[in-house]
């Protein structure tokens, strides 16, 4: 059921017509201008729903907090597009690989979501995909702190999505924000999440 409603969704959206696309999209500000002047860095993740029988889930890691970028953020796995990659999909499949060990026998691509431009200097698209249950993980420790699974119904919960700021280089920033447990799930990958509700929300209504 949630294969079809993917395909659907991913199929029919207008990229670009839903949700925050950048990490200054919700600032009103001038600083995305700034931001788009800039070549970003070409970067896929994967953004994996697993096919539970008691209900569907997102699959997502928590940083090791001695990385250099994004320290201790829960974030999909993915990464860096390297020049060997023949495609965002391609890429999103290695990093996952070698991030987690989920291996691409167990996942089936549906599409993407629109870009999201980070304030790090990425451009990242998010690649949607099913996975089936079965699989065991095989963390990548110097990457890779932890893993867990969000059920799907409370991120398309929107008593579940917050607004809230904080200041970074020296501006105060507004950004999304999805706490669940133990784990705070913000910045890009809750806006990420937030533009897939968007886009399985339109694809209900239009059904």
């Amino acid at each position: 059921m949630v294969q079809q409603w993917l395909q659907k969704a991913l199929s029919d959206q207008n990229p670009g017509a839903r949700g925050a696309r950048s990490d200054f999209d919700l600032n009103n500000e001038h600083d995305a201008a700034d931001l788009m002047k800039e070549t970003p860095r070409q970067a896929a993740v994967l953004v994996p729903i697993v096919r539970h029988a008691s209900g569907p889930t997102i699959l997502l890691t928590q940083r090791t907090e001695t990385l250099s970028k994004h320290a201790g953020q829960v974030s999909f796995p993915g990464g860096s597009i390297d020049e060997g990659d023949e495609s965002a999909v391609a890429a999103a499949l290695r990093e996952t690989q070698e991030e987690i060990g989920l291996t691409a026998d167990f996942i089936d691509v549906h599409g993407e979501l629109d870009s999201y431009r980070t304030g790090t200097g990425f451009e990242i698209t998010p690649i949607v995909a099913t996975v089936r249950p079965g699989f065991s993980l095989k963390i990548d420790r110097g990457e890779v702190a932890a893993t867990f699974e969000v059920p799907l119904d409370f991120v398309l919960d929107r008593d579940n999505h917050q607004r809230q700021s904080g200041v970074w280089r020296g501006r105060r920033r507004h950004y999304y924000a999805m706490p669940y447990g133990e784990f705070y799930i913000w910045g890009a990958t809750a806006a990420m999440i937030i533009n897939l509700v968007d886009v399985l929300e339109a694809a209900r209504e239009e059904a």
